[in-house]
């Protein structure tokens, strides 16, 4: 029997703490897990499920006034924030619960508190101390916001998923992907937006056409955008906010978000005194084994500030569990992640941007298709469908997928597995599309660009 209480100590319960926690109890070991907010994380309660849920609401404006050009006579129509925000709010309690569950099922323990190092196989929750073989931090990022006059005015998009009511005119600060979403989202919601960002055109690290094309597509639906603009400060005038900006204008609204970057969740651990390094980012060094600088002591996540997504922290923390505890079955890959963003119209991307493409394969092939989607040769609306394959010539293997359009993150999802599966451009152009959809696009797309 060990010296120590636990075999396993998890701090933090979002989705790659708990996978971590649940896998090396079915292994065996004794495990526990400290949470000092909320069951699920920041996904869970404040990211990828309330914010797409917000996404769905949000497309009923559109899928009101498509109606009548299929022969549908829709009433007069009327938005409930209140009502969205509790039904919301139960789903999420509903998924708290199901973390709970999860847990519990497994064997692990759950304490409630936050848990704090005090050396390199202790930890501290409410004055109580539990020591550890091995532990896991999953603390995941918390939403930055930078330091000026009035700052202390605005909110994150950890406010937004509970504010009282929708504003009337909004300003979202940020060029990433929740700034976009959020734009989205208030924007078909009724509200003004103007969303700033420092740089020439949002979305960095995504391909530019995407980019272009969704920059394109907001425009086109009344969101104000304006690049190469920051604020430089905001004053409370009553119920609203005069906002200044870098070219000396001012702008009065109700609500500014800031969604300028999210930081890794480690100060106030005690990973000094437990002798774990970070990185200038603040984020935990780690090997490719997620052990970082105290070899009994790892990270995934968020707080690694590797891949901020979801899914690669319930791999890193399934894979780990599996590699101290069980049988490792398999290895972590950073190549060829899917991803989405759910913007109007949403992004689908897995692979390479061609700027990254010929940086790493010198000349590439280019594909790129642009068309009005079926449901809107009806319904009248002008949006725009953006498909991309990138190939390298060499080998004829496709390298990037990029789409702009409905549907998108469901539609890359299986092109991924094409991917990870290294198929060609061969391979797309002698698979029979499914007609009629966007998807097929992919698959006759003959012209290079």
């Amino acid at each position: 029997m060990s010296d120590f209480d636990y075999d396993f100590f998890v701090i933090g319960c979002g989705s790659g703490g708990v996978r971590a926690a649940r896998i090396a109890a079915n292994h065996g070991a004794r495990v526990a897990v400290c949470e000092e907010r909320y069951l699920g994380g920041t996904c869970v309660n404040v990211g990828c499920i309330p914010k797409k849920l917000l996404v769905y609401a949000s497309h009923f404006h559109d899928d009101f006034e498509d109606a009548s050009g299929f022969g549908w006579t829709v009433g007069k129509s009327s938005f409930d924030w209140s009502r969205l925000i509790a039904n919301k709010n139960q789903e999420i309690q509903r998924l708290n619960g199901v973390y709970k569950r999860l847990l519990d099922n497994a064997g692990a323990e759950l304490i409630l508190g936050r848990g704090v190092l005090v050396d390199d196989h202790s930890v501290e929750i409410e004055g109580k101390r539990y020591t550890a073989e091995r532990i896991l931090v999953a603390t995941g990022g918390w939403p930055s916001v930078p330091e000026f006059p009035g700052c202390e005015h605005v909110i994150t998009s950890n406010e937004a998923f509970y504010l009282e009511h929708t504003p009337t005119r909004a300003i979202v600060v940020g060029g990433g992907y929740i700034a976009v979403e959020f734009a989205g989202i208030f924007h078909s919601l009724g509200v003004d937006v103007i969303q700033l960002y420092r740089g020439s055109l949002f979305l960095r690290g995504f391909d530019d056409d995407v980019r272009q094309h969704v920059a394109d597509e907001y425009a086109a639906k009344g969101i104000d955008l304006r690049f190469n603009t920051e604020v430089t400060r905001i004053d409370k005038d009553g119920d609203s906010y005069a906002v200044t900006l870098n070219d000396g204008s001012e702008v009065d609204v109700d609500l500014v978000m800031y969604a300028t970057g999210r930081r890794p969740l480690t100060a106030g651990l005690g990973l000094d005194k437990a002798g774990v390094d970070l990185d200038d980012k603040g984020a935990i060094k780690v090997d490719d084994n997620w052990q970082t600088s105290v070899p009994h002591i790892y990270a995934i996540g968020d707080v690694i500030d590797r891949i901020q997504l979801t899914p690669v922290a319930l791999n890193e923390g399934h894979i780990l569990a599996d590699f101290l505890f069980g049988e490792p079955a398999r290895d972590m890959s950073y190549e060829n992640v899917p991803s989405a963003v759910f913007s109007q119209p949403p992004i689908g991307s897995v692979g390479l941007a061609e700027g990254q493409a010929r940086e790493k394969y010198g000349d590439v092939h280019i594909y790129k298709s642009s068309f009005n989607a079926l449901k809107n040769t009806l319904s009248g609306r002008n949006e725009k469908t953006f498909m991309k394959l990138i190939v390298d010539p060499a080998s004829d293997r496709v390298v990037g997928i990029h789409m702009v359009g409905p549907e998108a993150g469901e539609i890359i999802q299986g092109f991924a597995v094409a991917m990870k599966a290294g198929a060609t451009k061969s391979h797309f152009d002698t698979t029979i599309g499914i007609h009629p959809t966007s998807a097929e696009e992919f698959v006759t797309m003959r012209e290079r660009h």
